[in-house]
């Protein structure tokens, strides 16, 4: 479950492919809306993904079974999703602090006539669920449901994830707002149009998966302790450019980490296709200060070849 989560969220962010915005920022009421116990929160321009026809060709190699349940469901909802919805969060949180039984929850920003579409709701039947002040709509008949916050806030997920959610909003429980780590890496993250934050646990498992077969089990297991907090963007202005810091602390644990993935490379370039031997020399590895940094830049075309390889359908199944 959690492999396939993160892996989830990371298609989800390629999804995106926000190309006129300046930045993807969340206002505060969605942050309060965040569990404490976050592991990855992924922001998009989902604006931008449904006006650009390099998100969409993503859409169509890729599209997890979650995103389009939820397109669907705007439409039942009685959203419109090419006006209503500007941007979109996804969180992966702990049940609770030392837990490793996960929960997503999205959070939805933008313009809504929650009047209207609670207008539509009470024509249709539709019951809410009340939780303290607020009123929860299923959205689907498979569980997923939603919550306005304000006009301009929804939660939506598993009905389950999304009380969560309000408990922490309503103060019930700690937010992602008290959670040092995580907010210190917003603030490096945000002003991109596309960004992923991720704490100690979600950096250990996406540098697995990044390590491969080319991982040493016993050079990881020196570093992984260390591994503090990461973030990473994604822009398709001009071609397709991709950033990751892996926020170590400590220089000799970040260049390990980056001796470590440099391998990694070359032993999947061993047996590479030339479009993906193409992108995996197209990226750098470095470190600095106790940060790694992995940069990846290609053309439109060149990212294109890479949709159709193996390497990168390893990557985000």
């Amino acid at each position: 479950m959690l492999k396939y989560s993160v892996r989830f969220l990371a298609v989800v962010a390629l999804l995106s492919a926000a190309m006129s915005v300046p930045a993807a920022q969340l206002s505060t009421d969605a942050r309060g809306a965040i569990p404490h116990e976050v592991q990855q929160l992924v922001v998009i321009d989902y604006r931008a993904m449904q006006n650009s026809s390099a998100a969409m060709n993503l859409r169509n190699h890729i599209m997890p079974p979650q995103l389009k349940q939820f397109d669907d469901a705007l439409t039942r909802s009685g959203l419109n999703e090419n006006h209503d919805v500007d941007e979109l969060a996804f969180a992966l949180f702990r049940t609770a602090s030392g837990s490793d039984v996960l929960e997503t929850v999205g959070i939805a920003q933008g313009q809504f006539d929650v009047q209207s579409i609670v207008s539509s709701f009470h024509r249709r039947k539709v019951k809410a669920t009340i939780v303290r002040s607020n009123s929860i709509y299923p959205m689907t008949k498979t569980g997923m449901v939603l919550c306005f916050v304000d006009p301009s806030t929804m939660v939506f997920g598993d009905k389950e994830a999304v009380i969560k959610a309000l408990d922490v909003r309503d103060g019930q429980a700690r937010s992602m707002l008290s959670n040092g780590a995580m907010m210190s890496a917003m603030q490096s993250a945000d002003s991109a149009p596309l960004w992923s934050i991720l704490d100690a646990k979600g950096t250990q498992t996406v540098l697995k998966q990044l390590l491969g077969e080319a991982g040493s089990v016993t050079d990881l297991e020196s570093v992984r302790k260390r591994l503090e907090v990461s973030w990473y963007s994604m822009e398709f202005q001009h071609g397709v450019r991709f950033g990751l810091t892996i926020e170590t602390g400590d220089t000799f644990a970040a260049a390990t980490v980056s001796s470590l993935l440099s391998a990694a490379v070359m032993v999947r370039k061993m047996s590479a296709s030339d479009a993906e031997k193409a992108a995996l020399s197209d990226t750098s590895i470095s470190s600095s200060a106790g940060k790694l940094m992995v940069r990846f830049a290609a053309s439109d075309a060149e990212f294109g070849s890479l949709l159709q390889s193996q390497l990168f359908r390893s990557m985000v199944h």
